[in-house]
């Protein structure tokens, strides 16, 4: 099928195991964790480039935000949006450590050698899928229309559903809402034509749409997941995520985040918190990064 991944975004791995689940892994609490109530940062909080300081402010960051992504699952309520501040915060501080490593090849090598395995797997699955996206969806100038997603528990009830029905895995499903529209944050059309929170072209969607509306959270989903399994998942993913969208970047940058939700019991809630746009430093100033490829 020939389709347009959309101007938005975003491990060739076996996704044979799923729970029902956001993920089916996770540390167990430490000190860190227990630390992780301090202060959220500032979304323009400065960001070092030392690589021992920029580890060390990393692992901080991911510990504070499973801090806060528990207490959301805990205290909080997954079926309203948005996530709670500190959420938001913490999020947006990792969105932009990946971010500034993502373009600084030798910066992110040195920093990836000092973290923990399970974090460097985290931050490695966003090169993998960024830097691809990014050659073939370059960051372009317009005015883009963006609006909040349906709130995690009903996205993840979305998922399931359609993994019931038609065998491809929810974290498929959901990183392929990722990397398509922001779990539906981004609402433009592509320049191809292409629609919704999974991306569908007239003719596509047409076939294999069930008869929904392709701008409906819930109706594109389950076309999506009827589509990747007329194409060959969940026994060949790769050749359907192709047929999808057929660049072989498109293929790695969803399985990438789909190996970190199905492994990191965090990573679904983390992505869901990252933002369209993005302060980033860029020498003396401070520039608006977005929207691009997750």
């Amino acid at each position: 099928m020939r389709r347009a991944l959309a101007c938005l975004v975003a491990l060739a791995a076996s996704l044979a195991a799923c729970s029902d689940e956001p993920g089916t892994s996770s540390s167990a609490p430490g000190a860190e964790q227990r630390r992780a109530q301090q202060a959220a940062p500032r979304p323009d909080a400065a960001i070092p480039r030392n690589p021992q300081a920029l580890a060390d402010r990393l692992a901080e960051t991911h510990a504070a935000l499973a801090g806060a992504i528990d207490r959301w699952r805990t205290e909080g309520d997954l079926g309203v949006f948005p996530p709670p501040n500190e959420v938001t915060l913490w999020a947006l501080h990792q969105q932009r450590i990946h971010l500034l490593l993502t373009s600084r090849r030798a910066l992110a090598q040195r920093v990836l050698e000092r973290l923990p395995t399970g974090q460097a797997a985290h931050l490695r699955a966003t090169f993998r899928a960024r830097r691809g996206l990014r050659k073939i969806t370059p960051p372009t100038p317009g005015r883009y229309r963006t609006g909040p997603p349906e709130p995690p528990r009903t996205l993840l009830a979305h998922y399931r559903k359609a993994q019931r029905r038609f065998g491809v895995q929810w974290p498929v499903l959901a990183a392929v809402n990722f990397v398509e529209s922001a779990f539906g944050r981004l609402r433009n059309s592509s320049a191809a034509g292409a629609q919704g929170p999974m991306q569908f072209i007239p003719s596509t969607w047409d076939a294999y749409g069930v008869g929904g509306d392709v701008n409906d959270p819930h109706d594109a989903i389950m076309g999506a997941a009827n589509y990747l399994s007329a194409s060959g998942a969940p026994d060949d993913l790769t050749g359907a995520l192709y047929a999808y969208n057929p660049s072989d970047l498109y293929v790695r940058a969803v399985l990438a985040y789909a190996d970190r939700i199905r492994r990191d019991r965090d990573a679904f809630l983390s992505y869901y918190s990252w933002q369209v746009f993005v302060r980033q430093p860029q020498g003396g100033t401070r520039r608006i990064t977005g929207p691009r490829p997750f």
